[in-house]
């Protein structure tokens, strides 16, 4: 039986300018069954975004409801960590569901994908500002001589590119920056994307945690080990690979189960691999709002992610009061995990960690 895909959309909001657009149209021919409904804004969708109600829905909604909608803003953000600066997005919103996930924070609710059809009106912006910026001339932890730009901060461009040719567009397009690289961290593996010829200037992140927390809180992701077993063929295609091990979700026996994700990774990549691996760590940070949604749709999920015995509150860079592990412990915990790391897989350099 072939799965089902992540996205089969029976209902399709979009912008009138998105339905005009011949991006939003090879969309809708793809999907010529799914009911249409026009909006004046893929931002206000009351039904979507601001119905309490839909946490009932919350997994049938991410399948069966897409939002073609026009990008309209092109600010490049500057960011430190993982780019240099946040690109314009060619999509929001996300097929799969993390239990952990920031988004619903900030959007509300299921948050299904909304994939802007003006793809090369981003690509467009990229080259320009690269452009403006002129060389690198000083190192720093996100890349040595190229700016990097982060793709995906509120999706995963490897679903997106199932949906749309906007990924491919953006590949192709930092081919040909050549002071810049495009990143995009990922759950999904994508093998489409193996043919996209990159020549080594998209950087792709694969985000991995330990399989046994993965299959309670990674919900409607690839599998950790597939994910494992995809980074070789994605370097051997030109991508530059790192990881992410995000989030890090403390419980008790969460040391053997980094341990052996560790030496499951170090046995599994290609000499290739190893050599230009290099990684993130970051610790959960959760939110009390995002936990009550969470209770009305994955209870079970709560039982790790919630811990106030662990944790406290922290104001974040945006303003939203968050829950983080507790300063003194948050840091024991990290000098652990990077020494475990360390011993494991002393070539993989960490760019940061928090």
């Amino acid at each position: 039986m072939v799965p089902r895909p992540l996205i089969d959309p029976s209902l399709i909001y979009l912008e009138s300018a998105a339905l005009a657009h011949p991006r939003g149209q090879a969309i809708l021919a793809r999907f010529p069954d799914a009911e249409r409904v026009e909006v004046e804004s893929h931002w206000r969708i009351p039904a979507l975004f601001n119905d309490p109600s839909s946490v009932e829905d919350w997994l049938r909604i991410k399948r069966d409801v897409l939002v073609l909608g026009v990008k309209k803003g092109m600010t490049m953000r500057p960011n430190g960590r993982s780019a240099d600066f946040i690109a314009p997005s060619s999509s929001n919103g996300c097929a799969m569901a993390c239990a952990y996930c920031y988004v619903p924070r900030r959007k509300g609710y299921a948050n299904p994908v909304s994939i802007f059809v003006n793809g090369e009106d981003v690509a467009r912006a990229l080259t320009r500002h690269a452009a403006k910026l002129g060389a690198k001339l000083e190192p720093n932890t996100i890349d040595p001589v190229a700016w990097v730009y982060d793709l995906g901060e509120n999706g995963d461009l490897s679903v997106d590119a199932t949906l749309s040719d906007n990924v491919r567009l953006l590949v192709a397009a930092f081919r040909d920056i050549p002071n810049a690289k495009g990143s995009f961290a990922t759950k999904y593996v994508n093998r489409d994307l193996l043919d996209y010829d990159p020549q080594g200037r998209t950087r792709i992140r694969f985000s991995l945690m330990p399989p046994a927390m993965a299959r309670i809180v990674d919900i409607r992701t690839s599998p950790i080990p597939e994910r494992i077993a995809a980074i070789n063929d994605f370097v051997a295609a030109g991508y530059e690979v790192h990881v992410n091990f995000s989030p890090v979700i403390v419980h008790e026996g969460w040391e053997p189960q980094w341990k052996a994700l560790f030496a499951e990774l170090d046995a599994a990549l290609s000499p290739a691999a190893k050599r230009q691996l290099k990684c993130e760590i970051i610790m959960l940070t959760h939110n009390a709002a995002l936990h009550e949604i969470n209770m009305g749709w994955h209870p079970k999920g709560e039982d790790l992610l919630w811990r106030p015995d662990l944790q406290e509150e922290k104001l974040s860079q945006s303003g939203m009061t968050n829950l983080r592990y507790r300063h003194g412990w948050k840091g024991q915990w990290l000098a652990r995990l990077r020494g475990w790391l360390g011993e494991a897989m002393p070539y993989c350099e960490i760019r940061y960690a928090f």
